[in-house]
């Protein structure tokens, strides 16, 4: 399994963040009833951290309205004794 972090984006203002909360909280998902929020510090996202199989599969978490804008990102923690050897595999 591999961890991802899920960033959700929204309009920047009242209704949108107000309709971004009530959809992910209509849901029932823990993982959706648990983003953090950047809101009061004007930074309209959402943000999630899951342990899935597949970019995809983490993808499907995000409501279909907010898909479209989602972003997904690979996590990984590298130890120090590996930083330089993991480094060398990084695109530039």
């Amino acid at each position: 399994m591999a961890r991802y972090l899920i960033e959700v984006s929204h309009d920047n203002n009242k209704q949108a963040c107000d309709e971004a909360v009530r959809v992910f909280m209509i849901t029932g998902s823990h993982f959706l009833t648990n983003a953090d929020w950047g809101c009061s510090d004007d930074v309209h996202k959402a943000w999630i951290i899951v342990d899935l199989d597949s970019k995809a599969e983490a993808l499907l978490i995000v409501p279909p309205s907010f898909r479209q804008n989602a972003k997904v990102i690979t996590l990984h923690k590298y130890a120090f004794e590996s930083v330089k050897e993991s480094f060398k595999h990084h695109k530039a």
